[in-house]
């Protein structure tokens, strides 16, 4: 049997164990635990590795030794990547996608990994391997090897690749990657009925724990929420846009689950993680109003908590700490009209040598002002290997 093939029919039976588990761990207090109190650090990074070519490793090279840094660390109890795991100018292929699955393995503590554009949104623009809508033809040129071999795994189709990323890094929901494993709450087995396609979300998780609801949701960065048409063809195909408003209802909704289970708990803060940087100034308003419903759902979501809300994302590269729903914040004019103070954003540095990673400490019982390094119970510091 084909490798692809295999793994589509391995997602399926995911899918389907899916819709009749759900809510099987809800109960058990193993996820969601609301009586941890204890003091916790989480190690968090994303963009990387990255190579500004195909051929381009350095970076992947660097990486056992960058886990490592993260491993020696005694405080670190958990990891989180949120996302991009190479850069646009890298191709989507299935061997890839592998090597950084095995890659993650030397990770001594739980991973919690959340999908970026490159490695699916974006899989069908030219410069990661996928193609270019041909005027002239009306069709799409492919990326092709010298021997004539599409170089991207189903040709940079988004929805593939996708199903590709699930089929490797989640193939058992519920459950972290890394080394010791973790449990945590799934959508695709802890979805709204309501809404049966929720159920292939396997890669928006929840946990609880330190008197903290901690959420990930699939929200691409770089492409206004999937906006971009793929192929750069004249309109988009009735494929993308239901992929845009599935995922887009069903993130909305495991939010408002995250929030609701923060209300019940008495949670004193919720940590959002997401790819997207939602407030880029180099993409411009006009390029983010895709993500204008996450916005409007965060903000009404954080001002009935009352309590702090942090949102990690990478996306942009560059470190920033700051609350882009203040009127005060030089990235406010992307998504004017709201004004959250109970609410602070931290974008993670990517992308680029020296790789870094950055230690958030939870410490419940603290409430601490907003400031560049420190909001509520949080703290964090970067931390070059």
């Amino acid at each position: 049997m084909r490798r692809g093939l295999s793994r589509r029919l391995m997602l399926a039976s995911v899918l389907a164990y899916g819709m009749f588990a759900s809510r099987v761990f809800a109960g058990n207090g193993t996820p969601l635990n609301p009586n941890s109190a204890n003091e916790l650090a989480i190690a968090v990074y994303g963009d990387a590795p990255y190579g500004t070519a195909p051929d381009d490793t350095a970076e992947f090279e660097a990486s056992p030794a960058f886990i490592d840094s993260i491993n020696r660390d005694p405080k670190v109890d958990l990891v989180v990547q949120v996302g991009d795991i190479h850069s646009g100018k890298q191709y989507c292929t299935e061997d890839y996608d592998q090597s950084i699955y095995d890659l993650w393995k030397r990770f001594k503590d739980p991973l919690v990994y959340t999908p970026g554009d490159n490695e699916w949104t974006d899989c069908h623009k030219a410069a990661e391997g996928g193609g270019t809508f041909n005027q002239t033809t009306q069709q799409i040129d492919y990326v092709v090897d010298s021997s004539g071999n599409f170089v991207d795994y189903a040709k940079g189709d988004p929805i593939a690749n996708l199903d590709l990323v699930r089929s490797i890094f989640f193939a058992n929901p519920g459950t972290t990657l890394g080394g010791r494993k973790k449990q945590v709450l799934s959508q695709a087995i802890d979805f709204d009925t309501a809404h049966p396609s929720d159920g292939k979300y396997l890669e928006n998780v929840m946990w609880e724990q330190s008197k903290v609801v901690f959420v990930t949701i699939n929200l691409p960065g770089g492409s206004n929420n999937d906006m971009d048409v793929w192929y750069g063809a004249p309109t988009e195909t009735s494929a993308q846009t239901q992929e845009r408003n599935e995922r887009t209802g069903a993130d909305l909704r495991w939010l408002d689950a995250a929030f609701e289970r923060a209300n019940a708990d008495g949670a004193e803060a919720v940590v959002i993680i997401a790819q997207a940087d939602m407030w880029d100034p180099e993409k411009g308003a006009a390029h983010q109003a895709g993500y204008e419903p996450y916005i409007e759902e965060i903000d009404s979501l954080a001002t009935e908590f009352g309590n702090p809300v942090l949102m990690f994302n990478g996306d942009s590269h560059v470190y920033q700490s700051g609350n882009p729903m203040s009127p005060s914040d030089p990235n406010y004019s992307i998504h004017p009209g709201h004004d959250v103070p109970n609410f602070h954003r931290i974008v993670v540095h990517g992308s680029t040598f020296p790789l870094e990673w950055l230690r958030l400490t939870v410490k419940p019982g603290v409430n601490a002002p907003a400031g560049s390094f420190a909001f509520g119970p949080f703290s964090w510091q970067r931390v070059l290997p």
